[in-house]
């Protein structure tokens, strides 16, 4: 590629994300002849790829391998074909993040939901009761995919008495420390400028169950109805399924917006750093324990369960904690020999603690 394509192709993607250090990885297929794109959407086999030529549609076909965290998806740089019928994706440079979770399969497989993340926003509806076990697992996948994570508690107008409503918002801040919590109506246009510019540095995607209102967030910072909104039914509050595929959307104010159809399932995939980092007032914690192996479930000297003792830590923090960590850990063991020994061994040891409190309780009976 020329010098005065490269520049072409610079100014062209860059509203995209394309920077320098994406186009030093392309140099070898730029060799090659083949165009620089960013995957904008996929569907079936098949992609729309925004390139300095405009939006190519491509075939994945030489990208298809057996695992399927290796697949092409919203957010990919590809190497893509200058010609063809059918025009094939040859390859995908190396991602800088990727937001993945378990699949509801039973062989635990990951699936990828959007790559090269900056900015993962959990939307929450504040038409429903807040579901905070939900959202410390929401975040929990968005902490491991490495990208910096924000709460949007979206139809806030639906919540008038700003007393209840700041209520709302430190209870979610409680479930998750050193993140971001914003109230916003987007029919009001409350809340909106300050999203615009969390979003407008980078590549955010928008993530949340359906009826979370993350399409309507969508177009408000879009500045136009391009995703499809659905009524909210009287019912219970919440809204409809709407998205039904991954776009990537480039914002008017700058960045780079990625609408993920509603999750109803969020399984997580080995992401044991970003449940600690979800739990980091427990992971302080732990470090004061008489054991370094503390489970926090009887131990002696254990320095959580005292803060759960003097009120420090709510236990409905702990028993989300427990759960989520079980849960990793017995995905983490289906493809980890070392990881499922790890954990007949800590059975065994915590079935050893347990039968040793049973005989001391019994002999003091006596």
């Amino acid at each position: 590629m020329t010098s005065t394509s490269s520049t072409s192709t610079y100014s062209a993607l860059s509203s995209y994300g394309w920077d320098d250090n994406w186009a030093d990885a392309f140099a070898p297929h730029a060799a090659e002849g083949l165009l620089p794109g960013r995957v904008v959407r996929v569907d079936r086999g098949q992609c729309d790829v925004v390139t300095a030529d405009g939006v190519l549609r491509a075939d994945t076909a030489f990208v298809t391998p057996h695992d399927p965290l290796r697949v092409v998806c919203t957010g990919d740089w590809v190497a893509v074909e200058p010609a063809g019928n059918p025009r094939y994706v040859r390859t995908y440079l190396p991602r800088r993040t990727a937001f993945v979770r378990s699949t509801s399969s039973k062989r635990s497989e990951g699936q990828i939901l959007a790559a090269n993340v900056d900015h993962a926003i959990v939307a929450v509806s504040l038409a429903v009761e807040l579901d905070l076990a939900r959202i410390e697992r929401f975040l929990a996948l968005a902490w491991e995919s490495g990208a910096q994570p924000a709460v949007v508690l979206t139809k806030a107008d639906l919540v008038p008495d700003p007393v209840t409503l700041a209520y709302l918002v430190q209870d979610v801040e409680t479930a998750a420390p050193g993140v971001p919590v914003l109230s916003v109506s987007a029919e009001q246009g409350e809340g909106l400028d300050v999203l615009a510019a969390v979003v407008s540095g980078g590549t955010a995607v928008l993530l949340g169950q359906s009826g979370a209102g993350k399409s309507t967030l969508a177009n408000a910072l879009l500045g136009e109805d391009a995703m499809d909104v659905q009524a909210t039914r009287d019912v219970d509050g919440k809204g409809r399924h709407t998205t039904t595929t991954r776009n990537l959307l480039a914002l008017p104010g700058g960045g780079v917006l990625i609408d993920t159809p509603g999750l109803r399932g969020v399984g997580l995939f080995d992401a044991g750093s970003g449940v600690d980092q979800v739990f980091a007032e427990i992971a302080e914690l732990a470090e004061e324990c008489r054991f370094h192996d503390c489970a926090h479930e009887s131990e002696p000297g254990c320095a959580v369960l005292a803060a759960i003792d003097s009120g420090a830590l709510p236990e409905r923090r702990l028993e989300s904690y427990r759960k989520l960590m079980r849960e990793n850990q017995r995905i983490v063991a289906k493809t980890d020999a070392r990881v499922r020994a790890e954990i007949r061994k800590e059975w065994k040891r915590r079935g050893a603690i347990g039968k040793a409190a049973m005989e001391a309780k019994r002999g003091g009976l006596r």
